[in-house]
């Protein structure tokens, strides 16, 4: 890790961006931020960590900054309208997370030899005596500290994480996909009966992708991440499948499915042999 500190340019930035929200939320600043309040903004913090995500995957070095810049300015954003509350600023907010740091490094920071591989148990065994010390005395779940705001999958992965750290899992792979199994076919089960009742078919999907959840934290694969990916690699592949459609004079519309089907086969084939 480097011991330099941030440049007093980076110092100059930093505290120019500072002043930038001050004034958007003074009395002559912007209406529309003038009007936000932390409920309000968290919709579209949601929505730029989500963009920054998508420009990490496209690999553009400028579009992941731009994307960067604008998740800090809602970091920024919150610690103003903190700040005219008297609850706290920004420069609070980064301390916080320095120390935060600082503590669950002390491989790095203390001098504590510890191997690679154990890194990860000594990271979670840190934050949950920070829990605990933190913990009010009225919660007792050991799902207190997972946010059910959360995306689903990353969600129902946190859930599961949690259970695993009190022994509630499997030790191996093989019953985890044999679960997967039994839900998909509940859900065929439920859409072939005569009467097939929505909310079942619901419900038996849902425990289907909990379990598919689970799959990839066994697999020690982010779900949300392979999800992401599964969808920009289906959504390259459609794009080849509209070209070669437009190449012939044609429109989506105007194919088969057999006659998709078999442009996609086409495709999965050459992205496959790597021309």
């Amino acid at each position: 890790m480097s011991n330099e500190k941030p440049s007093e340019s980076a110092n100059q930035n930093l505290n120019r961006l500072l002043q930038i929200m001050t004034r958007l939320r003074g009395p002559n600043g912007c209406p529309w931020d003038q009007k936000q309040t932390m409920a309000s903004l968290t919709r579209y913090t949601v929505e730029e960590a989500y963009e920054v995500a998508d420009a990490i995957a496209g690999g553009e070095p400028d579009n992941i900054r731009e994307e960067l810049g604008d998740l800090l300015f809602q970091i920024v954003f919150y610690s103003e309208l903190a700040q005219e509350k008297g609850w706290f600023t920004f420069e609070d907010v980064a301390a916080d997370i320095a120390d935060k740091m600082v503590r669950r490094h002390p491989h790095v920071f203390e001098n504590h030899q510890v191997d690679e591989s154990a890194l990860s148990q000594q990271w979670e065994a840190i934050k949950a005596s920070e829990k605990r010390l933190a913990q009010d005395a009225d919660k007792k779940s050991i799902f207190d500290a997972v946010p059910s705001g959360l995306p689903a999958l990353m969600y129902a992965q946190k859930l599961q994480k949690v259970c695993a750290r009190v022994g509630f899992d499997w030790t191996s792979t093989a019953p985890v996909i044999d679960k997967v199994r039994e839900e998909v076919e509940e859900i065929n089960v439920e859409i072939t009966t005569q009467s097939p009742d929505q909310a079942r078919i619901e419900e038996e999907i849902g425990d289907a992708l909990f379990a598919m959840v689970n799959l990839s934290r066994h697999c020690n694969v982010d779900a949300d991440t392979a999800l992401r990916r599964a969808s920009h690699k289906f959504t390259q592949r459609f794009e080849q499948i509209e070209h070669q459609v437009l190449e012939q004079g044609l429109a989506l519309e105007d194919m088969s499915l057999t006659e998709l089907e078999s442009i996609w086969q086409r495709v999965k084939s050459v992205e496959k042999s790597g021309e």
